[in-house]
């Protein structure tokens, strides 16, 4: 079953392309400067600079053109007039580089997570909304057309009342993932936070979908949160970690996470009712329905590219699908990670090294079991009878 996936169909338009300048095209950044191509041969943005420590080269630059380059981004932004800022740095630049843009008048779509505390997030956001530009929050999950598809589903009593919503991310990562930049497996760096952990970085988007699809955006929505931080990597920050937050109505909401899986594995929410459970699968846009007295049934929904949405905002007014506001619940997990106690140590007898991709890798015993079964049954690692775990509580209000 489908429930038509495609983007809006492509239209003739008098209106000239967006001048864009991204921030951060290596790494992740690289799929950005593939969409920005992407959405260029759409005639709808236009590559105007791209602001990196070195230039891109020729091979780099291959398809788009030869935009103007600098590592200073407001020059860069004043020379090129650009319009939108698509921002891929590290996370301790995210407020910095996003206000800097504002001051320039250029809407802005920020990498997750937005900010590595909720003060700079609240500073970030103040400074956007004083500037009177927009921001649209990189969680491509929540431009998904699935998400706002189970809001109703679960709104009309689909699966009965709500009981809470689970999610599990098992993911493989060697030791050279850690190695990839200075900030990464850090907590802090020089005195300033960066939080790169398995719950706030690489698997954010399981706890911000979870916690969409509970009702749950909005940083007012959030009562307490519990969080359970550990690694088996010899890193700073954590790469297996659940959490728990309860939300103002009262609602659970847990995440599992680790970056040594057995295997890697999609990751998924699970949101439980009394009389079934909707799975959402959701970097690939697919929902499973399992009600009493029906068959299950599975669907495979569209998204909503979130630079294409944030330029038909800018010029059609189109309502964003990810503002700041939408993300503060997020952002008090961030903040709850941060604020907690330094991740324990997995003992070595509960891990094993296994050959990597490019460098050995550690696998935590079970994991992969214990996963699943925090999505299932909305528990904590240290509630399944794991000896490593033990969980820290934070008050939000």
């Amino acid at each position: 079953m489908n429930s038509n996936p495609t983007h809006r169909e492509d239209m003739t338009t008098a209106r000239s392309p967006l001048p864009v300048v991204l921030a951060g095209a290596r790494g992740h950044g690289r799929s950005h400067l593939l969409n920005i191509r992407r959405l260029e041969e759409r005639g709808l943005v236009r590559l105007a600079g791209v602001c990196e420590l070195r230039p891109l080269d020729a091979a780099e630059l291959d398809g788009v053109g030869d935009p103007e380059q600098s590592a200073d981004l407001p020059a860069l932004l004043a020379s090129t007039g650009a319009r939108i800022a698509v921002l891929s740095t590290p996370i301790q630049t995210h407020t910095d580089m996003t206000l800097a843009a504002a001051r320039h008048g250029a809407h802005v779509l920020l990498e997750k997570p937005p900010a590595p505390s909720y003060a700079e997030f609240r500073r970030m956001t103040e400074g956007v909304e004083a500037a009177g530009v927009a921001c649209q929050i990189g969680f491509q999950s929540l431009g998904s057309h699935a998400v706002p598809a189970i809001r109703r589903m679960v709104e009309e009593g689909a699966i009965g009342e709500l009981l809470g919503v689970g999610a599990a991310g098992a993911w493989v990562r060697d030791e050279a993932y850690f190695r990839r930049a200075p900030w990464a497996g850090h907590r802090r760096l020089g005195g300033a936070d960066v939080v790169d952990g398995a719950l706030t970085n690489p698997l954010a988007h399981a706890v911000a979908t979870a916690l969409t699809l509970a009702g749950c955006s909005r940083a007012e929505d959030v009562e307490h949160i519990e969080t359970e931080l550990l690694h088996a990597h010899a890193i700073e920050s954590d790469d297996t970690s659940a959490v728990r937050v309860v939300t103002s109505a009262g609602t659970q909401v847990t995440v599992a996470a680790t970056l040594c899986a057995e295997r890697s594995s999609e990751p998924y929410v699970i949101v439980h009712g009394t009389r079934g459970r909707i799975t959402f699968w959701y970097r690939q846009d697919r929902v499973l329905v399992q009600r009493a007295g029906h068959g299950p049934v599975e669907t495979e929904y569209g998204r909503t590219d979130l630079l294409e949405n944030l330029v038909d905002h800018v010029t059609d007014g189109e309502p964003l699908r990810v503002p700041p506001a939408a993300t503060g619940a997020f952002m008090r997990v961030v903040e709850a990670v941060r604020t907690a106690a330094d991740p324990l140590d997995i003992p070595a007898a509960h891990w094993h090294t296994a050959p990597g991709e490019s460098a050995p890798r550690r696998v935590v015993d079970g994991i992969d079991a214990l996963v699943d079964a925090s999505a299932d049954g909305l528990r904590l690692f240290s509630e399944l009878g794991v000896p490593w775990a033990r969980s820290t509580r934070i008050e939000a209000r």
